[in-house]
């Protein structure tokens, strides 16, 4: 089924091949295609920690890509908010949320609406979170040592 307009919210972070391919596929499913990215605060709230790539410089580079027609800045937890705001018909996220207690609730609530819920597939061996953490062990001084100014 092909929608009229699609909504692919995510944090963004350390842009990689994941996020590229849920783009990809969201806008082979649309014929608009609305990206969301999460505020700074709001990736806080939801993962404990900022994003590495400042949300001005994550929504340019989301913008770039040529499966988003849209960007826009979600700000609010409520995705039925967000929606209210972007009219989409429409959410695509990873199938990691599939089966969850918070995928379950994002059906719930969108199909109240008339929103249809479509997962694609996670990819599993690129995630911000693990390029994160290598970050990390790259930046981070060995014990015992003076980390640079």
């Amino acid at each position: 089924m092909v929608y009229r307009v699609g909504y692919a919210p995510g944090v963004y972070d350390l842009f990689h091949i994941g996020h590229l391919n849920i783009l990809r596929h969201a806008r082979n499913r649309c014929d608009y295609l609305v990206a969301g990215v999460v505020s700074d605060e709001m990736a806080a709230r939801a993962k404990g920690h900022e994003p590495v790539i400042p949300l001005r410089e994550r929504l340019e580079i989301v913008r770039s890509v040529r499966y988003v027609d849209a960007a826009f800045v979600e700000t609010v937890p409520d995705k039925v908010e967000t929606w209210r705001q972007v009219r989409f018909d429409v959410i695509f996220k990873g199938d990691d949320w599939r089966d969850t207690e918070k995928g379950k609730r994002l059906e719930r609530d969108f199909a109240e609406v008339g929103v249809d819920v479509v997962y694609f597939p996670y990819t599993v061996h690129t995630s911000s979170t693990q390029l994160r953490r290598v970050l990390d062990t790259l930046v981070s001084p060995e014990p015992g040592t003076l980390s640079a100014p």
